[in-house]
């Protein structure tokens, strides 16, 4: 059975699965990253694991993969096929791609954005399957977003579109990692969230799901952290329709499984802000944390049809 190999690497646990022509994934295995390791403990995990995947594709398939796609965080270079760089991982200027070809016998390697990635699976068979243009934004430890235009995401000049998440919306507001001070993520983001809301409780485990849970109960301090962020995150998503026009909004990410609790009033958040601008569907993704994987699977996938086409 024809197949690809597919990885997403993130900052705590890797995803992989072999994946069909038409997008299956027809085995899935998850295996912790390891950071604490370091960044070369990391990237040997990475090749050892695409072996692993390689050797069982073949044992139950009959054939070796095709093609590898890896889904990473941070700033990559797809062109070249370089994980850049990403704070939660410490690597630098690695070449992902060249490695894991030379790993996996030469066969041909997809390197992408992990959030672009995800965007790509949302866009073809997720939430945006019927949408010729769309936005991608997980809510998570942080927030970033993905573009799509016409069936592919757009990276950038540089690698870098989309990061919707250091928008600054609250000047002078929280430090951000980046270096800039009330950056989207830095306020409406799952963390930030939860981080408010501990704060709140006085409870220093409790995360943006229990606040969800006590929105829902009618707590007022709740509800006051949680309007703060969905306010903050409508005045980021503004900004981005404002720039992109997109036909869709998808929102992804730990903070889009509170369901209506967010999609009601981010709606209305949305509503109340836009002015000269069309205001597009805002839509709950829809392959939760399997988008990387698919979305993986894709990027290999599309590389053998260039390379045919070619």
């Amino acid at each position: 059975m024809k197949h690809v190999i597919a990885l997403d690497v993130g900052g705590t646990g890797m995803k992989a699965a072999l994946a069909g022509a038409d997008g299956t994934l027809l085995y899935e295995a998850r295996l912790p990253t390891g950071r604490d390791r370091g960044p070369e403990a990391v990237v040997k995990t990475i090749l050892g694991f695409a072996t692993e995947l390689r050797d069982i594709g073949r044992e139950r398939f009959g054939s070796t993969a095709l093609a590898a796609g890896v889904a990473v965080p941070g700033i990559v270079d797809e062109a070249t096929g370089t994980a850049v760089y990403a704070a939660n991982l410490g690597w630098r200027d690695v070449p992902l791609r060249a490695l894991l070809s030379e790993r996996l016998d030469g066969v041909p390697v997809a390197l992408g954005h992990d959030v672009r990635t995800g965007g790509l699976a949302e866009g073809r068979i997720g939430a945006g399957r019927d949408t010729d243009r769309f936005l991608f934004v997980p809510l998570g430890t942080g927030i970033a977003g993905a573009i799509g235009i016409g069936g592919r995401i757009e990276a950038g000049a540089h690698g870098s579109a989309g990061e919707i998440g250091h928008i600054v919306v609250r000047p002078g507001g929280p430090a951000c990692g980046c270096g800039q001070r009330g950056c989207l993520e830095t306020l409406a983001s799952a963390a930030a969230v939860g981080r408010d809301w501990a704060a709140v409780c006085g409870d220093p485990q409790a995360g943006a799901a229990d606040c969800a849970k006590a929105v829902e109960s009618g707590d007022p301090r709740a509800r006051e952290v949680w309007q703060g962020a969905v306010d903050a995150l409508a005045d980021g998503l503004v900004t981005g329709l404002t720039l992109l026009d997109p036909r869709t909004l998808i929102i992804g990410g730990g903070l889009a499984e509170a369901g209506d609790t967010l999609f009601a009033p981010l709606r209305e958040a949305v509503r109340r802000r836009v002015t000269f601008q069309q205001l597009p569907t805002i839509v709950p993704a829809a392959l939760g944390d399997a988008a990387g994987c698919l979305g993986a699977g894709l990027l290999a996938w599309d590389l053998l049809s260039t390379e045919v086409t070619a």
